[in-house]
This record gives C-alpha cells, structure tokens and sequence, in this order.
C-alpha cells in the first residue's frame, strides 16, 4: 500500500504560484510547474483542473495561457486543497464484511469508524488553520536552515 500523493502535489503547486506571484508573475504554465514539482506536465494538469473546480486556481486561454491564483495565498486553507483533491476517506474499513461469528469480527468495524472520523476530524482541523501562505513562509525559512 502507498501513501496517495495528490495533496503533497496540490500543495507544492499553489505554494509555487504563491511564490511567483510574490516575485510580480502571476500567469504560470503547468510545464513551468512541473520542472518544480519534477514531475510530468500531465500530472500537473490534473491537479490544476481539480483546483480549478474548487475554485482555487483560475485558468487564462489564448495569448498569455496559463494558471493563475484564484484567491490570496493567505486565503487558501490546506483544508480547501484537502477538499479539492480527497474524494475518499482517509481510512478504509475492510473490504468485505468480517466473519460475524468472531467477536472481533463483529465489533472492529463500528469501533474503527469512530476512531477513523476522530483522526479524520482532527486532519481537518490542522488543515483548517495552515494557509498556503503559511506553507511557502515555513518552506523557505526551512531552506535557510
């Protein structure tokens, strides 16, 4: 099982445009992205498309295309970037039903549930109080050191 990156890429994304747009660019292309990212401009797209469903990122077409911030870095939340890219819980119960006939089998599930939207409650919490702005502070004094 592998940890599902498409939040840890969402936020280097917008923490990128926050940066650009901090050094007086504000249209960026998912190439130039990418090449921060290191990863496949095709990727980068599918990113920016969930975030522009969210409306967190906008998108300009013709002379000048590319993306841009669709709000202040210092408005965007880690929980809106969550809600944009996470389109399932962050644990799994088991696939099938557990064997009935075992007392474990009968009471993980109902047990784990409520263990799983405590955690999962707690995630969005901690996302609700980091911005982007927040990310690329603490990233680049995280260089410096």
């Amino acid at each position: 099982m592998s940890a599902n990156s498409r939040m840890t890429v969402a936020v280097h994304v917008l923490t990128w445009m926050a940066l650009v747009h901090d050094r007086g660019r504000d249209v960026v292309t998912s190439d130039q992205i990418a090449t921060s990212v290191a990863t496949n401009p095709v990727v980068i797209r599918r990113s920016l498309a969930d975030l522009r469903e969210a409306g967190l990122v906008t998108v300009r077409h013709g002379a000048g295309a590319g993306w841009t911030l669709a709000r202040a870095a210092e408005s965007i939340a880690l929980l809106d970037v969550f809600r944009a890219v996470q389109d399932e819980p962050l644990f799994a119960l088991h696939r099938g039903e557990p064997n009935q006939a075992c007392p474990i089998g009968r009471g993980i599930r109902p047990t784990l549930r409520g263990v799983y939207a405590d955690a999962e409650e707690a995630v969005r919490q901690e996302f609700a109080r980091v911005t982007i702005a927040d990310v690329l502070r603490d990233t680049l004094a995280a260089r410096s050191d």
